[in-house]
């Protein structure tokens, strides 16, 4: 365990700040899918049963104003169940740009090498271009199955939505 622990310490300070950035958003983008699953398949459920309860219960299910609450109904659902989607949808977004913004600090240090050592010293500028390309490959390592992710939460939420929507009879 401590040899893993370590190669990844070795890994995150080869790749310079920004994959340390990197790491810091997988980590909020994999706490906040899992949170999402959590809610969707185990707090979701009871919460949508007692609502349609409450709707089946009113006596006035066709007027207009009893549609205007079935729709205030179907809002609010899709607002809970989306919950943080948007948060993740965004940092899912910014992970590409933080692997750029590493290619380019990357290579700022190869041409800071360059411009003190000149071309001549290998060694140095191995390790700005170790900075240039592994935030960028990180970043899109995380954004894919993040984006993966957002899009199975999204199409979850459609789908129980729709369902809600459906259980909520106007007649």
């Amino acid at each position: 365990m401590r040899d893993v622990i370590g190669d990844m310490q070795r890994f995150l300070d080869a790749g310079g700040p920004v994959l340390w950035l990197i790491a810091a958003t997988a980590l909020v983008i994999g706490t906040l899918v899992i949170e999402r699953y959590w809610f969707l398949y185990l707090d979701a459920p009871a919460r949508i049963d007692a609502d349609v309860r409450a709707w089946q219960q009113r006596g006035d299910r066709h007027t207009w104003a009893a549609l205007q609450v079935r729709e205030a109904l179907i809002a609010g659902l899709r607002a809970r169940l989306q919950g943080s989607l948007p948060v993740i949808r965004v940092l899912v977004t910014l992970c590409p740009l933080f692997g750029l913004l590493g290619t380019v600090t990357g290579m700022m240090s190869v041409f800071d090498v360059i411009a003190l050592l000149g071309t001549g010293n290998v060694r140095a500028m191995a390790s700005g271009i170790s900075q240039a390309t592994m935030p960028t490959m990180a970043g899109m390592v995380v954004a894919l199955p993040g984006l993966y992710l957002r899009a199975g939460l999204q199409r979850e939420v459609r789908r129980r939505v729709d369902a809600f929507a459906d259980r909520l009879t106007i007649a």
